[in-house]
C-alpha cells in the first residue's frame, strides 16, 4: 500500500494503543509483508493459543490490524489460562 497517510496513521496507530494496551506496534515497508504489525507485550498460554490467540499479529492497513486487534482481544479475556 503505497497512497498511505502517514500523519494519518500514526493517529490511529496511537489511539490503537490507548485501546489495546497489550500490544507494541510497528510500521513495515517491505515489498510482499504486511505494513502494520502488533507484538504482544505477553505471550499467550496454551489454551489462548489453541483458542486463535496469537503474539504477532499483522495487517495491510491500521483499519484491518484494529479489527484484528480486537478479535484477540476478546480470545484472551475469554480464554484467562
Amino acid at each position: 500500500m503505497t497512497d498511505h497517510a502517514p500523519e494519518r496513521e500514526q493517529q490511529l496507530i496511537e489511539l490503537l494503543g490507548t485501546i489495546h494496551r497489550g500490544w507494541r506496534y510497528e510500521a513495515r515497508d517491505v515489498p510482499g509483508l504486511p505494513r502494520w504489525w502488533a507484538y504482544r507485550y505477553q505471550q499467550v498460554t496454551a489454551a489462548q493459543h489453541a483458542a486463535g490467540a496469537r503474539d504477532v499479529v499483522a495487517r495491510g492497513t491500521v483499519h484491518r490490524l484494529a479489527q484484528a486487534l480486537g478479535r484477540q482481544d476478546e480470545i484472551t479475556h475469554i480464554i484467562r489460562h
